[in-house]
């Protein structure tokens, strides 16, 4: 079973974004070198998904992801996802 991570966007402007994506990407940098993530990136309303190998994987990434802590990302949800086209 994997996790997906879905964010709603605060409504920020893409300068403040930008202004904070060098410390989210360090972040998802590291979950995707481990092999935790799967997919990450914005939906064109500025929203935003990363689906992750586990559950542990996301509730520990929502907790330390800047975009979140800084109040760019207006709530977020985690699902169970059973992705029935991919291994586990």
């Amino acid at each position: 079973m994997k996790a997906v991570v879905i964010g709603e966007s605060s409504g920020a402007t893409m300068e403040v974004i930008m202004s904070v994506y060098p410390r989210h990407k360090l972040i998802a940098d590291q979950y995707i070198e481990r092999g935790d993530v799967i997919g990450i990136g914005p939906f064109a309303d500025r929203g935003n998904m990363a689906i992750f190998k586990t559950r542990a994987a996301a509730e520990q990434f929502v907790k330390e992801d800047p975009f979140i802590l800084e109040g760019l990302v207006k709530s977020f949800v985690i699902r169970d996802w059973n992705d029935s086209l991919l291994p586990e």
